[in-house]
């Protein structure tokens, strides 16, 4: 960590779906201006991208602004994993492909036979481009002359560290994040990046914690901002969710990041029962350590489910749970425990009214989450970061599902909250976590009992 945090930390985040840039006081952790934007996907070019200039202008106009009224003292990064920048001196020598692209699948069968085994790697084989090793081979190989151009190989949020300092680095919490190309047991790049002649294209690896340099001075006069103002070298965003939780609990202890993604870690647990066929893998934390981690893309498939969200009282649980309303996996084709899975109701969703359909997709949520537990280990007590912790039905379903104390964060924004201690510090002993009762509803065993048996029989 840095030796001093500065009194105004500005993080951008960017999530999969959605984007912000939230300024946190770092001595209270108190937010103090927030905004966002959709992270749209541009479907111009050699193939579907991100938008990294509308993302570029709209981070330069929130540092420009939140500075103006408040004052900035550092500027810290976190974002989706999978993703990563191909650059070609000071460009991209291509656009920044959006993982959920199918590209990769050509190359597939090839790529096959180059990535490392599991047991190297514990990172599954994926689909489309969420191996961030399987979207560089395919780059390579349909885009070979572009491929040749690339000076540097930068992981997601070093990509944007870069445009704000003009310095290069990696960071071990994205390359370790599903990607083929880390081996975490040896702290170091896989057999395949040396295979491949790769090794050279990434910068050195630097600790997410450091400051990797200072405001390029076009970035300064931008956005007002001294170009003295340091910049941290970024980490993964379900590992910012986990940093502010290192250190304050009994491990094993399980962290579950929710929005596009539902992530379960568990710190301190076993890497044996992970298995790569159910979206089960090690994640790396910002100090190196494989965290066994299931998952499954919860946001997704929740806004799916749900097209009008209303909270669920005490009757539409009821009904849900005596009428036997289920939700069967999985409607997030190809990830998550049960991604080889088609998803279905059991009975006609129009049927329901918007509350009974959020409850039914809750409690669907919880089932689902307590299978990836199975995966990554039950911790003694699990913490719900990010839009799932105000989701009640779900957090006091997998109280019951699990048997141990689940906490509600106190932080809408975990990623946000863990990025800003990248300068240094601790949460405040009193962070506003709140435990979560177990659900208590006549019927709830027997029904999830037969949801298990449908899983089963599928």
């Amino acid at each position: 960590m840095t030796n001093s945090a500065p009194q105004t930390v500005a993080v951008i985040d960017i999530g999969k779906t959605n984007a912000k840039v939230v300024l946190i006081d770092s001595v209270t952790r108190a937010q103090l201006a927030a905004e966002g934007t959709p992270n749209s996907v541009l479907a111009d070019g050699p193939y579907p991208h991100a938008d990294v200039e509308r993302l570029w202008q709209f981070i330069c106009g929130c540092l420009r602004r939140f500075h103006a009224a408040h004052g900035i003292g550092g500027i810290s990064i976190t974002t989706h994993g999978a993703t990563g920048a191909l650059l070609a001196g000071d460009a991209l020598a291509l656009p920044v492909l959006d993982y959920e692209f199918d590209g990769p699948e050509e190359t597939g069968a090839t790529y096959g036979r180059v990535r490392p085994e599991f047991a190297e790697t514990l990172s599954p084989r994926l689909p489309n481009g969420l191996n961030w090793g399987a979207q560089l081979f395919w780059q390579s190989q349909r885009f070979p002359e572009a491929f040749g151009r690339v000076t540097a190989i930068v992981p997601y949020p070093q990509y944007w560290a870069w445009r704000l300092t003009g310095q290069l680095a990696s960071e071990v919490t994205s390359l370790g994040c599903h990607t083929d190309l880390w081996a975490p047991d040896r702290a170091d790049f896989s057999s395949m990046v040396d295979a491949l002649g790769w090794r050279s294209l990434f910068p050195p690896v630097r600790p997410a914690a450091s400051v990797i340099g200072t405001l390029l001075p076009a970035v300064a006069a931008e956005t007002g901002l001294p170009a003295s103002t340091p910049v941290t070298c970024g980490i993964h965003d379900s590992n910012a969710s986990l940093l502010p939780h290192l250190g304050r609990h009994e491990a094993p202890f399980t962290i579950v990041s929710t929005g596009t993604w539902t992530i379960l870690m568990t710190v301190g647990g076993d890497t044996g029962a992970l298995d790569p066929k159910r979206d089960s893998l090690a994640n790396v934390d910002a100090f190196g350590r494989p965290v066994p981690t299931a998952r499954f893309m919860g946001g997704r498939e929740f806004d799916t489910l749900v097209p009008v969200i209303a909270e669920p009282g005490p009757a539409d649980i009821a009904h849900v749970i005596a009428q036997d309303v289920q939700v069967l996996p999985s409607f997030a084709p190809g990830v998550g425990p049960f991604g080889d899975r088609d998803g279905r109701w059991t009975i006609d969703p129009g049927t329901l009214s918007a509350a009974q359909r959020t409850a039914a997709a809750s409690l669907y949520l919880a089932l689902v989450a307590r299978a990836c537990l199975d995966l990554c280990g039950l911790g003694h007590s699990i913490t719900l970061e990010g839009p799932l912790a105000r989701n009640r039905l779900f957090g006091a379903a997998l109280a019951r599902l699990s048997g141990v104390p689940v906490l509600a964060s106190g932080d809408a924004t975990g990623t946000s909250l863990g990025a800003s201690l990248l300068f240094g510090g601790r949460l405040p002993e009193t962070d506003g976590s709140h435990a979560i009762a177990p659900l208590q509803v006549d019927g709830f065993d027997a029904y999830v009992d037969r949801w298990q048996a449908r899983v089963s029989e599928r």
